[in-house]
């Protein structure tokens, strides 16, 4: 009992000290260098993630089953990918969206969420002097049992944003749409994995050997075997593979 009332005493110390930061310790990171400083990404799971850079906090479809975001920093910018609950989360979203926030969106979005900026697939425009693109996301071929697609064309966005000389592709719900081809210059790609929502590592590694980033997360992967994906790769040379705790 002794021990415990000091171990619960050293967290409640260390959690006023340091405030969000011995939270963060629980999710895998990655410091990625940029020539304007460097771009610190959480993976916080599923299709969640959060980035930091240049003293700007930027989450990425924040989603209370992944992570308790009454615990992590509020954030300057957030990107919604599409509307779907496990992308946009309202409790999530209120935990760290503050007056100043800027939420990047789409339409479908707009439905739900208010006050944020809508952003059509294809366009582009700096938002907190980041850049932000939006670039298509849906299905080509896995669909419901009513033979609508789990993702429709024209409702659902990823997004290239770029930090310095480095553009980030989050690909958001999607399958290798001939949009995500004729990407270019990518530095780092989040392509997601999750069956049969999305792409199968077949699909993954047909779309990075295409636009070929130089560094690939497969993300949102569920119980897709990414080992899969690991052996489609090995001979690229070219695209590192990163994997990371992003069931």
């Amino acid at each position: 009992m002794e021990m415990r009332r000091i171990t619960e005493a050293l967290l409640a110390v260390c959690g006023l000290l340091l405030g969000t930061a011995c939270f963060a310790q629980a999710f895998e990171h990655d410091t990625i260098k940029t020539s304007v400083g460097d771009l610190e990404i959480s993976f916080i799971g599923h299709g969640s993630l959060m980035m930091q850079f240049g003293g700007k906090v930027i989450h990425v479809d924040p989603f209370s089953n992944v992570g308790d975001y009454g615990q992590m920093p509020k954030a300057d910018i957030i990107l919604l990918t599409h509307h779907h609950r496990d992308h946009l989360d309202p409790a999530a979203l209120s935990l760290v969206r503050t007056k100043t926030t800027d939420v990047i969106m789409t339409k479908k979005c707009a439905e739900k969420v208010s006050g944020g900026i809508v952003m059509a697939t294809g366009s582009s425009r700096p938002v907190q002097r980041i850049k932000i693109k939006a670039v298509p996301a849906y299905n080509l071929v896995h669909k419901r049992d009513s033979g609508e697609f789990f993702h429709p064309k024209g409702e659902g966005n990823g997004y290239v944003i770029t930090f310095g000389d480095t553009r980030v592709y989050i690909a958001g719900d999607t399958e290798n749409t001939p949009e995500m081809k004729e990407l270019s210059k990518i530095d780092i790609a989040f392509l997601p994995m999750n069956l049969p929502y999305t792409m199968t590592p077949e699909m993954v590694a047909d779309a990075a050997l295409e636009f070929r980033p130089k560094v690939l997360y497969p993300y949102h992967f569920g119980e897709t075997d990414t080992s899969r994906l690991v052996e489609l790769m090995k001979e690229e040379k070219d695209v590192e593979m990163r994997l990371r705790k992003m069931q």
